[in-house]
């Protein structure tokens, strides 16, 4: 297995989260036989906090899928750093002795400024987005009623987001992880409410006649796409997130639902029953003729579609159960990814590698390249329709 990563200029001044040094040079290309991964070693952290922060390093660079650790430095990229109350400075080293990522990070408990230099680290050594800042978004059903809650992407930190002591399900989280929308009965009624995580403000911006749901944010977190049955048929709109006419994208007797955004904004993708079983279409944001994506599979929904674009996640129906399948738009092939119980819902991390899905009532990781996943929240009422940041 052969590897290669291209040393980059990067400084940022020392106001706010400090400096990052990535210095420049030629590629480095690394053959690894017979195993899967970066290979990584670990050294000691100093610090009053050292100990913690390496272990959550450690344990974010694991969960990333993408590095073996290794016991000694030789042929391997070395991490290492220092943490004490409110400040961590991390280093990665390239295999051949070159500094390739070296910056301070201020403000925050030694878990969370662990996960800011685990996901520059994976970044910087394998060139795919890290996933240790990410938020999950969920329903949780208890008492015949549905809240709405957020969590680290390995669990942690759980917050309940919604009192509404009705129901509030659709969640879908903003790119910057601080806004979330969904769909909420507060008025016996179908509507979008927009809910900044920090203050805890709440506005509806989506309240049509009927139906409204499905909420999508677009790339850059400035518009949603949603479904809307105002003329009496659930229909595809556009709208602005802070307000303002939305735009209409399809107008038919079918139910249009279920939409979510290309990578690069240009593109919808969403359900259809117009040939009388869902299937799978994409439709340009600013309106046209919608294509239908040839999965292979009779019953498609709950698509997302992966942050590099080359993937599709949905729901499929096979003996009596819903499985999650992933469709690759560059082998146009289809693969179901989940056996045994339902498992539905899933949505893509930012590495376009991990899904998050509900089976069972338990939230699960399930990294689609090695076939792995870990239970991420259980035992905690039922949970469903999963929400992933970006």
């Amino acid at each position: 297995m052969r590897f290669e990563f291209f040393n980059v200029l990067l400084v940022i001044g020392m106001a706010g989260a400090g400096f990052v040094s990535i210095l420049i040079g030629q590629p480095v290309e690394i053959t690894i036989t017979g195993q899967r991964g970066f290979p990584v070693a670990m050294r000691s952290f100093q610090g009053a906090s050292g100990a913690e922060a390496a272990e959550a390093v450690s344990s974010d660079l694991r969960r990333s899928g993408r590095i073996r650790f290794q016991p000694t430095p030789a042929g391997a990229f070395t991490v290492e750093g220092s943490a004490q109350a409110g400040g961590l400075q991390g280093r990665v080293t390239s295999p051949d002795g070159k500094i390739i990522l070296e910056r301070k990070y201020n403000g925050g408990s030694a878990a969370v400024l662990a996960h800011r230099f685990a996901d520059d680290a994976v970044a910087v050594i394998t060139g795919v987005p890290g996933i240790s800042q990410s938020k999950l978004a969920f329903s949780v059903k208890k008492s015949g009623r549905k809240e709405l809650y957020v969590c680290d992407y390995d669990g942690a930190n759980l917050q309940q987001v919604t009192r509404d002591n009705s129901i509030s399900v659709s969640p879908a989280l903003s790119a910057d992880r601080n806004r979330l929308a969904y769909t909420g009965y507060l008025n016996g009624y179908a509507d979008i409410y927009l809910i900044d995580l920090a203050t805890g403000r709440r506005d509806k911006i989506v309240a049509e006649p009927g139906t409204n749901t499905g909420a999508s944010f677009s790339p850059a977190g400035d518009r949603i796409a949603c479904t809307i049955s105002a003329s009496g048929n659930p229909e595809l709109f556009v709208v602005p997130v802070r307000g303002g006419r939305g735009k209409r994208l399809t107008q038919s007797r079918f139910v249009e639902s279920s939409p979510c955004w290309a990578p690069d904004g240009r593109s919808i993708l969403f359900v259809s029953d117009a040939t009388g079983a869902p299937q799978l279409y994409v439709i340009p944001a600013e309106g046209g003729r919608p294509q239908r994506i040839d999965t292979g599979h009779g019953y498609c929904v709950e698509p997302d579609w992966a942050p590099n674009g080359n993937l599709i996640a949905f729901n499929v129906r096979e003996g009596g159960r819903n499985h999650v399948a992933v469709y690759d738009f560059r082998t146009r092939t289809t693969r179901v990814v989940t056996s045994g119980a339902n498992a539905e819902t899933p949505v893509w991390g930012a590495d376009s590698q991990h899904l998050a899905y509900v089976q069972s009532g338990t939230l699960y990781v399930h990294d689609v390249e090695t076939g792995t996943r870990n239970p991420v929240v259980s035992g905690f009422g039922e949970v469903s329709e999963p929400a992933w940041s970006r």
